[in-house]
């Protein structure tokens, strides 16, 4: 077994681990509906018949984005699977089966991997299609997928690619975590894949957190000390023994309490500019769903929204001039008012025009057209 301290490309070794979660979780989460989620409210017409119909669409009117749906689609059955009659001839210590998993994720391509204990809270209380979710699996194996900086770089994060960073990423997931739970069910432990968009049985955000691959942010969901909120996230729940992770604190609250650009970037004012507020027994910035999901559902201008992480200041690519910074966020909080600052002065958030590489695109009637001309006559 390799007895390299930093496992993947990013130095998760190096972060402060921590006891608790640097946001308050109480002991009176209730378990979430998947059916409460923003886009099927949409898609039952909660949000008016027009978003509705638009919603039939969205994952289909940019044909790179319908290219990757029909991947996830495809690849969904296999997130379960028989398991072996007998377990495989390997070691049961926790911390040596925690790094070999941890390894093999880094190796089907995960960008990072945690692992932690799987609260009952966290699984969803009912499938897409209503039916009651009975999950008793003990640990999570938790994976992110870079959705890609340098896309990112040429996108205005309010345009025609955003939705298909969102499923490049979750098109890699459902690869790399179906693979993972195939291979551990091949050991004779028990194992399901979780995975984007619409196949997952747990609430990825408390997942991510808890495994030590983030804190809570400003948008209301997690974001990562080396991805920002640049990522999406999927999981492998199992019986297969290993050792959580801790939790990790990198500085975020008290910079997302300074910093609000996020939402002052926001197109729909869905991200709240005020505190933190107790929703449901945990703590978080509340986002105001109901805005946000009809906003990129029928946003004119694009496929969807991703500019609260285009103009994320966490953001940034590996360099040692941003490796400083996160640095320094982390050891020295009283320069946060600077750090933030100098981001609006340096033009982060702005697009790069010549890291532009798609076409603007957009089905109508079932023909692609330049994206903002009908093909009609006026």
């Amino acid at each position: 077994m390799s007895n390299r301290k930093q496992l993947g490309r990013f130095p998760v070794n190096c972060l402060k681990r921590v006891e608790q979660p640097t946001t308050r979780i109480t002991d009176n989460i209730q378990r979430f509906d998947v059916r409460e989620h923003g886009f099927f409210r949409a898609m039952r017409g909660d949000f008016g018949p027009s978003v509705k119909a638009e919603f039939l669409r969205f994952n289909y009117k940019y044909p790179l984005v319908a290219a990757l749906q029909d991947m996830t689609t495809f690849l969904a059955p296999k997130a379960v699977g028989d398991i072996a009659p007998s377990k495989a001839p390997i070691p049961t210590d926790p911390e040596a089966l925690s790094r070999h998993v941890k390894m093999l994720g880094y190796f089907l391509g995960a960008d990072m991997v945690g692992i932690c204990r799987l609260p009952q809270w966290a699984v969803y209380s009912n499938d897409t299609s209503g039916n009651a979710i009975e999950l008793t699996h003990k640990f999570a194996i938790v994976m992110l997928i870079d959705q890609g900086y340098e896309t990112f770089s040429g996108s205005t994060g309010n345009d025609w690619i955003g939705s298909s960073l969102s499923f490049r990423a979750y098109a890699t997931e459902g690869l790399i975590s179906i693979n993972m739970a195939n291979y551990i069910r091949r050991l004779g432990y028990p194992a399901r894949a979780h995975h984007g968009p619409y196949n997952y049985q747990v609430a990825m955000p408390p997942l991510v957190l808890l495994a030590g691959l983030g804190e809570v942010s400003r948008t209301g969901v997690v974001l990562n000390p080396f991805l920002g909120l640049r990522f999406k996230a999927c999981a492998v729940t199992t019986d297969l023994p290993l050792t959580p992770d801790k939790p990790i604190d990198f500085g975020l609250q008290k910079f997302c309490q300074y910093c609000k650009k996020c939402a002052r970037e926001c197109p729909p004012n869905a991200i709240s500019v005020g505190d933190k507020v107790m929703y449901n027994g945990y703590e978080t910035w509340k986002l105001k769903v109901e805005r946000c999901s009809i906003y990129r559902i029928t946003n004119r201008k694009g496929s969807a929204c991703s500019r609260c992480i285009k103009v994320c200041p966490w953001n940034k690519p590996q360099g040692w001039t941003h490796d400083v910074t996160r640095w320094m966020v982390r050891h020295s909080p009283f320069l946060d008012r600077f750090v933030i600052k100098m981001d609006d002065v340096w033009g982060y958030g702005k697009q790069k025009i010549e890291d532009k590489w798609w076409f603007d695109l957009e089905e109508i009637d079932g023909i692609l057209r330049v994206a903002g001309h009908s093909g009609k006559p006026e």
